[in-house]
């Protein structure tokens, strides 16, 4: 009974967190909803009075981004704010053709009047944030807009953002990213779903109560002093954005969350792309958590409620690993629950956790509402969308988890940035991709032997038992089969 036990006490604890993080969305939730009845009194720069306009410098961080450099640099090009105020700096990594390709490009913008710089480096060293650190150098700005090489701002984007700076105890304001692929694939739709959740409920849900929330490392703008006061960027973490995001706020910086400034941006269309993404920023939402849970917990400024929600929101991505345990473990607690009569009312307590399921629909039907509209037929279109998304996100548990337990443990990686494609339609194609990895993981050996694990634990619920079977958990085994097996499948065959 001594193993029994373990599990049952793991087992436990893995629900009991997933119910507290289902708890924080719901009142995530509950402060979105106020927030959308809430008037923005914020104050703002007048930008009818040329006086009023300040200088701004646009970073854009690059390395290898042969296939969108062009779209990227074009659509900089057409921000209409006043040239005599706007400063650009590419600060490109790149170790291939795209470096001199792109030099050629910016000597053209140049020559139309256009403020731009190559910034060049010899050496990668602090990678993202070790470019954006040395472009700070020399940037002239008093504001740092940021954009990756796959996003497309309006032209009128530093005009609907910059003014909020007014307040001048604002050090960031970030804006919502939007997807031109969002229908390319049900990868890319699922991926959608995922950070709509996060750019409305999350965003809106800790920012509109003074909650810490962070800067997405990309669509967003910077006071340059608050990046300076916080301690600069730093390269010691794979998220360097989350990084900096709590060391500005833990020095009291304000953060402005714009939900209705949208920033359209390319999803990733292929699953090896999707992986090194998800890889990167579940390692460094551990590796974070690391290093920010003792200032969180010892600020003296903010109160026990924000300390609560940073520190849910630091151990967002661990989410996947007791999702994994959780999993892994419902079979065997399948074998304990009809081998040993007595703890029929453990069980019976326990079916209660199916309440964060419940929870966690709830939630993201209003996030769904907001962006698709009510109705019956979206309803149902929400049904089908939200278990195909938790299904999948089940399927990435063990990659994530992986990456989650590195975090936690201190190993370091190299940033590995995400390939770009110029996907936008169905007639667009990522074959030949040159930045896509060609080999398959043996993460993926290990997908495809849990997908046959919990095939195993969908055949289980017909023969264990003396009362004709067991069908508790045939949902949820169900879900992580399919889950598993697109992750298994979709990894094998979408190669270049």
């Amino acid at each position: 009974m001594i193993l029994e036990s373990i599990i049952i006490i793991i087992y436990t604890i893995a629900l009991l967190i997933i119910f507290a993080y289902s708890l924080s969305q719901l009142n995530l939730l509950f402060n979105y909803l106020r927030a959308q009845r809430k008037k923005d009194d914020t104050p703002k720069f007048n930008f009818s009075d040329p006086e009023q306009i300040p200088l701004v410098t646009i970073q854009l961080p690059v390395y290898n981004e042969l296939y969108v450099m062009e779209r990227l640099l074009d659509n900089i090009a057409l921000l209409t704010y006043p040239k005599d105020k706007l400063e650009i700096q590419v600060l490109d990594d790149s170790t291939d053709e795209s470096l001199a390709t792109t030099a050629a490009h910016i000597e053209r913008l140049r020559q139309s009047g256009l403020d731009i710089y190559h910034v060049t480096r010899t050496d990668r060293s602090g990678f993202k944030a070790g470019a954006l650190k040395e472009g700070l150098k020399i940037a002239k700005g008093e504001y740092i807009a940021i954009f990756d090489a796959d996003f497309l701002p309006e032209p009128n984007w530093l005009q609907r953002t910059v003014p909020y700076f007014r307040d001048r105890n604002i050090g960031v304001v970030q804006t919502r990213w939007s997807h031109i692929n969002r229908n390319y694939s049900l990868l890319t739709k699922v991926q959608a779903f995922a950070l709509d959740a996060h750019f409305t409920l999350e965003q809106v849900g800790r920012n509109s109560q003074g909650h810490f929330i962070n800067f997405n490392g990309t669509a967003g703008i910077w006071r340059k002093q608050c990046i300076l006061d916080a301690g600069n960027w730093e390269g010691d973490t794979l998220t360097e954005d989350l990084d900096l995001s709590y060391r500005a706020q833990l020095k009291n910086w304000k953060f402005k969350y714009l939900e209705d400034v949208q920033t359209p941006a390319e999803l990733p269309v292929v699953i090896s792309a999707a992986r090194s993404q998800q890889f990167r920023w579940n390692k460094g939402g551990a590796e974070n958590f690391q290093k920010m849970l003792k200032k969180v917990v010892r600020s003296k400024h903010i109160t026990a409620k924000t300390k609560a929600h940073g520190i849910l929101h630091l151990l967002n991505s661990t989410m996947f690993l007791n999702v994994l345990i959780v999993g892994l473990l419902s079979i065997p607690m399948l074998y304990i629950k009809n081998e040993y009569a007595h703890l029929k009312p453990y069980f019976y307590v326990m079916s209660f956790f199916v309440l964060s399921t419940v929870i966690f629909f709830i939630c993201y039907w209003y996030m769904f509402k907001n962006i698709y509209g009510g109705g019956l037929k979206q309803f149902i279109k929400y049904i089908g969308m939200f278990f195909t998304f938790f299904s999948i996100a089940m399927g990435f548990s063990l990659h994530n988890s992986i990456a989650v337990i590195e975090g936690h443990l201190g190993k370091r990686s190299e940033f590995v940035r995400t390939p770009k494609f110029n996907i936008n339609t169905l007639k667009d194609s990522w074959k030949g991709n040159k930045y896509l990895k060609k080999n398959i993981s043996l993460n993926v050996i290990f997908e495809g032997l849990l997908m046959l694990y919990f095939g195993f634990g969908m055949y289980l619920a017909f023969v264990v038992g003396d009362q004709g079977g067991d069908f508790g958990l045939f949902p949820f085994h169900l879900m992580l089969f399919l889950g598993f097996g697109f992750v298994f499948f979709k990894s094998l065959t979408s190669k270049a």
